[in-house]
């Protein structure tokens, strides 16, 4: 953005406590706020839209729904209301459950909306940061080593002078799935440039709302790019909308409702003995090594179920390879119904271009398909999305990539005075993100100071390596700490000197299912103030 001719007004949060700015009002935003307040806080929340829950109001097509039992999907201290009754709600009912929150814990009057942050910038010594032994000088949460400057646009007025605000700590709550759409790239004359149709993202087609989206595509041969569950979603209300729609690339295998709740009862403490961890005993070591191989299932039961053979999209990986990379896409209604009968056709392709009319599929003999209407659900660049907040370029340099090493998923060992909260792959990314946004407010409180720089990024490298170890594919693609929820859990709990163990007795503790509803009431087991446990 080109700020050389604005102008700027610098601005001050006018509070008594210490200044903290929370960047966005989805989830993340909501939950963070709420915990800090009740901890004594007083932030305030910079919002670029005029309204509250991120991609569930703004970034959902008409078919959207939950991915995870509602029951795993919800605030520890605000269960869902007893009129919802499907167990995997759609994108209006996860809204309106959004809404009913920030309204009873009173989130809204801190919300500034139409308030984008456009960038970040440190006032400390930036080269002396890079020395640190402790984070922020210190390892606690404010130090008088340095502050941010976030810099401040009107989303509704953007020729307006900039405001400037001066903040001691930022939580970025930017969320992974949003933003900046990813593209690929195409050759020279292969790409959308010679294609005579229109080439949109599904960000795009999601923020056309039901009715504009709906006119946009009828009677129109429409191909969506994509394997997960954006792209299951839309070629499935094209289908329904137009009678006609593709899809292509590869394809990963959808999950009956049935398998996705059997999947999320299965999340016990005994599953998670089947995992190698960080800092694992040799009993442990044992257990996990022995009882790995019970993770990788194969699709037999999708293959009986679904005619996946018959449409071409068996998948190579097996089913634990896709549960590992945190891909649950649930079926659709009637998906196969309409593969059936003609009004979605499925092709599996590991590349192809574009040419005037349509596309090219590559393969052992190219085919052309004619498309009028080409829509990417290819995801989004949220490391660059990320990355992009910040002026300095060291700090940018820290951001490398979508596995950006974070302590405790929350802290970067070398960016002081910032959290990033939801910037992470889960089963359940509401429960994952309100743990850690327990454990943020205690931070900011003083209820413990952060292990050194060094043993951080110690711990950050032990993780990596059991990822490693329990993965045959790229440690990115392996989602360790998903896979370790508990386990996660427990470290949190312990930071915070709450009792992890969250069941009356051995056995439930051993083979039970946890889920949100186990953490209602998390109370410190003392009062003394000492540094984590690096574990």
């Amino acid at each position: 953005m080109d700020t050389t001719k604005r102008q700027y007004t610098s601005k001050k949060m006018q509070s008594d406590h210490k200044r903290i700015a929370i960047i966005g009002a989805g989830l993340s935003g909501l939950l963070a706020s709420k915990y800090l307040v009740q901890r004594g806080l007083d932030p305030v929340v910079f919002e670029s839209y005029g309204q509250i829950g991120g991609i569930w109001k703004r970034g959902a097509v008409e078919s959207t729904k939950l991915q995870t039992p509602k029951n795993f999907y919800q605030f520890t201290d605000f269960p869902w209301p007893e009129k919802v009754a499907d167990t995997f709600p759609d994108h209006r009912q996860v809204a309106e459950y959004l809404d009913s929150y920030a309204e009873e814990f009173g989130l809204l009057p801190r919300i500034q909306f139409h308030r984008k942050v456009t960038e970040m910038n440190f006032l400390g010594k930036e080269h002396e940061a890079a020395t640190w032994s402790e984070w922020g000088g210190s390892s606690e949460a404010f130090s008088s080593e340095g502050k941010w400057n976030l810099t401040v646009e009107d989303s509704l007025d953007p020729s307006a002078p900039l405001e400037v605000y001066e903040v001691d700590f930022v939580i970025l709550c930017v969320g992974m799935f949003s933003g900046l759409p990813n593209i690929p790239d195409f050759p020279v004359n292969e790409g959308p440039e010679v294609f005579c149709g229109k080439v949109i993202h599904s960000m795009d087609y999601a923020m056309m709302g039901p009715e504009n989206a709906a006119k946009f595509i009828k009677g129109k041969r429409v191909t969506v790019v994509g394997f997960h569950k954006s792209a299951v979603d839309i070629a499935a209300e094209v289908a329904k909308c137009n009678g006609m729609s593709w899809q292509v690339n590869t394809i990963s295998t959808m999950l009956p409702d049935n398998l996705v709740k059997f999947a999320f009862g299965n999340l016990t403490r005994f599953k998670e003995c089947l995992i190698h961890k960080p800092y694992e005993g040799l009993l442990l070591w044992i257990l996990a090594t022995l009882l790995s191989p019970l993770v990788g299932s194969k699709y037999i039961y999708l293959r009986w179920k679904y005619p996946l053979k018959k449409y071409g999209t068996l998948p190579e990986h097996s089913l634990g390879k896709q549960f590992r990379s945190c891909v649950t896409p649930t079926m659709p209604a009637h998906f196969y119904d309409a593969v059936e009968e003609g009004s979605l056709i499925l092709r599996k392709s590991s590349s192809f271009s574009f040419c005037r009319n349509g596309l090219i599929m590559e393969g052992e003999m190219a085919r052309f398909y004619p498309t009028d209407i080409v829509i990417f659900a290819t995801g989004f660049k949220g490391d660059e999305k990320l990355r992009n907040m910040f002026v300095s370029t060291f700090f940018q340099k820290c951001i490398v990539g979508s596995s950006a090493p974070l302590y405790r998923e929350i802290i970067h060992p070398r960016i002081p005075q910032v959290a990033i909260l939801g910037y992470l792959e889960s089963f359940s990314v509401l429960h994952t993100t309100e743990m850690r946004s327990k454990w943020l407010a205690h931070f900011l409180t003083g209820g413990f100071k952060l292990p050194s720089i060094r043993e951080m990024e110690g711990n950050l490298a032990n993780w990596e390596r059991s990822a490693k170890r329990n993965s045959k594919e790229s440690c990115k693609q392996y989602r360790l700490s998903a896979q370790l929820q508990i386990y996660c859990n427990d470290l949190l709990c312990r930071d915070m000197k709450c009792n992890p163990r969250r069941k009356n007795w051995f056995l439930p503790e051993l083979f039970s299912t946890y889920g949100p509803a186990d953490y209602r009431d998390l109370k410190p087991a003392c009062s003394r103030e000492d540094s984590l446990d690096l574990e």
